[in-house]
């Protein structure tokens, strides 16, 4: 079994494979002051719920955006599951060529996102592939025909705008993200979810179709646009410009790459 781990600013995701089957999985608040013991307290009471042998995990792979929580949980790893422990970075082979200007700025999340989705979406037919991820940021990662990382683009997330609003705006209320009855908002509550939903929407579309116009040229066949994250599911049905929605993207990324690493 493979223990693979997303490290990210807002959550910590873990995706328990047995072969190349995820099997389980659990999201975990994203606290920069969890000790190592803490963290292999919480890891060894969710194995146990699930009734599972930690022994039988022979391998963990981690990628992380929070520096200060990688060596933490690369620690806690090494503990739990002895010494198979795999970092995702620059220097990792991730059958996947970095053409951006300095590959070490590229988060470990984007270049697994991006190797999971040219290899389930792309890679087959040879086209190119979009990666649209609602996490903290909304990210747009662009994968060309031949599978390279081309680069891409970082957006505020919807949560980072709604607190915006509110911590800037003193009379308008925090509000839930959802789809609204209508555009045309009739309150305020109203008018602030239209605009946060559907001015993402439409940010989506106009990305999406500005980065195609990018990569069409080079391709013979249609860009296909992937998305994940929290908001995927809310987003895609509102949109043409997305054509698949995989929310577990980043653990199938992960797996591809420890399959590279590791005989």
């Amino acid at each position: 079994m493979l223990l693979a781990i997303d490290v990210g600013n807002t959550n910590i995701v873990f995706g328990l494979f047995d072969d190349d089957v995820l099997t389980e999985s659990w999201r975990l608040a994203t606290l920069r002051d969890r000790t190592t013991d803490e963290f292999q307290v919480l890891v060894s009471r969710l194995l146990e719920e699930r009734r599972i042998d930690a022994s039988r995990i022979q391998g963990v792979i981690i990628a992380s955006v929070v520096p200060p929580l990688t060596d933490t949980v690369k620690e806690m790893s090494l503990r739990c599951f002895g010494e198979n422990v795999v970092i995702v970075d620059s220097e990792i082979s991730t059958g996947m060529p970095i053409l951006y200007d300095n590959p070490d700025e590229v988060g470990a999340d984007r270049v697994v996102n991006s190797v999971a989705a040219f290899q389930l979406y792309g890679k087959e037919y040879g086209r190119p592939v979009v990666v649209v991820d609602f996490g903290t940021a909304t990210t747009f990662d662009a994968i060309s025909a031949s599978g390279e990382y081309l680069g891409g683009l970082i957006c505020p997330g919807v949560e980072i705008s709604v607190d915006a609003l509110f911590q800037r705006a003193a009379r308008l209320p925090r509000v839930e993200i959802k789809k609204p009855p209508q555009v045309i908002g009739r309150t305020t509550i109203g008018s602030m979810q239209s605009g946060l939903f559907y001015g993402y929407v439409a940010m989506v579309e106009g990305i999406v179709r500005r980065i195609q116009r990018e990569l069409e040229p080079t391709s013979n066949l249609a860009v296909i646009c992937v998305a994940t994250g929290g908001m995927a599911k809310v987003i895609a049905p509102e949109t043409p410009a997305i054509q698949h929605v995989n929310p577990n993207l980043t653990l199938e990324g992960l797996r591809l790459v420890w399959n590279r690493n590791i005989p």
